[in-house]
This record gives structure tokens, sequence and C-alpha cells, in this order.
């Protein structure tokens, strides 16, 4: 029964009062991009664990990505084959477009690409990696790159897919190696400054991504806009120029010299300063800049 009160009267039941609940801060859904801070702290601990990974390990994932871009590249090359008559812009995006399937093999397949890898200069600015170890790893996985791309310009070559088209193939593979060996020394270096920015942007983005899909939509924007643009990829070079190398012995194209297309020209005025020019873009432009934000201790 319920107790009286002074007067004789029932007394009013008690009704515990309500404490407000706190105020619960907008906590993200499990599929929502990671935001630009835990992006950045994403890259210096992949950076860290990319440099501990065994030797060989490192190397044949190296070998798989040098591979991929190859792929990449003689898709792209493929694909712009026999397009003089579209505008040049549309070819030039056709073909970024096909290029990136080469980087999305390596984000999503798994490999270690000596461009993505100039984001590892992230870990040693935050001296979690050694500077012996950071320019080891960049030279093994530079070496495989070269292994892999080496490995299917032959494959590519002894299929004689530069005959398809009617050669339209080969006169595309051509063209392409001809037009990057002509390149002058600094331009070379700016346009490989250009490339890997957008390249490491690219593998920046896909590390946000939740999912496939994600990654595949962060890669794609990036990769067909340097294409389009022009800009100089030293791993895909190594697919580009001894490919044109090898077909050069095999087709004519009228109106080609192809004075420049030699190995020094390779060597020296393509590949050395486009990955000077790669390195610049990636590990200062885009690496250190997104470290002094994010990563530098205040």
């Amino acid at each position: 029964m319920r107790p009286f009160g002074r007067h004789g009267a029932r007394a009013a039941p008690h009704v515990a009062e309500r404490t407000p609940e706190p105020a619960v801060a907008f906590a993200p859904a499990a599929l929502d991009a990671l935001p630009p801070v835990d992006v950045a702290r994403k890259a210096a601990t992949v950076g860290v664990a990319k440099v501990a990974m065994p030797r060989l390990n490192v190397f044949v994932l190296a070998v798989l990505a040098g591979a991929f871009i190859a792929l990449g590249a003689d898709f792209a090359t493929t694909v712009m084959a026999g397009s003089s008559q579209l505008p040049f812009g549309v070819a030039r995006l056709l073909g970024g477009l096909a290029f990136s399937l080469g980087l999305i093999l390596v984000v999503v397949a798994g490999a270690e690409l000596f461009t993505g890898n100039n984001l590892v200069v992230m870990a040693w600015a935050s001296r979690r990696v050694t500077t012996r170890r950071l320019l080891g790893n960049w030279a093994l996985v530079y070496a495989g790159n070269f292994v892999g791309a080496i490995g299917t310009v032959l494959l590519v070559y002894l299929g004689r897919q530069y005959e398809f088209g009617g050669g339209a193939v080969g006169e595309s593979a051509l063209r392409i190696a001809d037009a990057k060996t002509s390149l002058g020394f600094v331009q070379a270096v700016a346009l490989g400054a250009l490339c890997n920015a957008l390249v490491c942007l690219a593998v920046w983005l896909s590390y946000s991504a939740r999912t496939v899909t994600d990654k595949i939509l962060a890669v794609v924007p990036p990769i067909a806009a340097f294409v389009a643009a022009g800009f100089e990829h030293s791993v895909a070079n190594m697919y580009f120029v001894p490919y044109g190398l090898l077909v050069k012995d095999e087709l004519e194209v009228p109106g080609l010299a192809l004075e420049n297309l030699t190995w020094r020209g390779f060597l020296v005025d393509n590949l050395l300063p486009v990955t000077i020019g790669n390195v610049i873009g990636g590990a200062v432009m885009v690496g250190t800049v997104y470290w002094l934000v994010y990563l530098r201790e205040r």
C-alpha cells in the first residue's frame, strides 16, 4: 500500500528524475573514407611495414608491380592505336583510362611500386625508418620494377602484338617511345615531378578507401590525368621505350625518323631525369608536404 502523508492524504508516488544524456560526438560509419590526418598516419605506418618486409618478398612484389604497370602501358598503347582521327585530348584520355589498369592492379592485388613507395618518406621524416633502409627499399623496388617491365616487354614482343591492327599497334608504340626519348633533360624532370605527384595522390586517396570499389574510383582520375597531360612515369617508361626499341627493327613508319630512340636515349635522356622528377614529385611535393601538415611534431 502507498504510505499516507502528514494530513492523512495518500502520498504521491516518487518519480525518479531523468538525467540528461550526454551529447555523443558524431562517429563516422564504417564505410566512410578515412579523414586526411588518419590517412597520413596510415601512410607512415604502411611505410614502416614496407621497409620491414623480407627483401625477397619486396623484390618479388616489385617484379609484379613492374609487370602490372607494363600491362597497363600495353593496354594504353593498344587503345591509342589508330586514334589519329580523334582529337588529341580525347585519344590521350582514352589511353589514360586504359593505363590506370596498372595502378589498380598494384593497389588492389598488392605489389611494390617505386613511384608509390616514395611515400615511405613520411615514415622516414617521422624517424621510424632510417635513411639507409629508405634508400635500400627504393633501390630494391626500382630494380624489381625494371625486371618486371622488361620481362613483359619480351613477352609482348614475342607475341608479335605490334603487328595487330595491320601494324597500328606497333606504330603507336613507336610514336610513344620516340616522343619520350625526344624530351629535354629539364623538361623530363618537370614532367616526371608532375606525374608522380598525381600517382602518389592516387595512392594517398586509396589509403582512405574502405572497399575495393573505393580504391578503384580513387586511382582512376589521377592516373588518367597524368597520361592525358603527357607527364612521365619512370616505371611505365621501362616498358614503353624498350618495347619501342625492339619494334623499331620490325616496322617502318613514314615520317618517323626515330633518331633519338636508342638505348642511350632511353637510359640517359629519359629514365634518369624522369626518375629524378618522380622522386621530387612523390617524396617532396606529396609525402613531405603532407608530413609537414599532419605529422610534424609541434
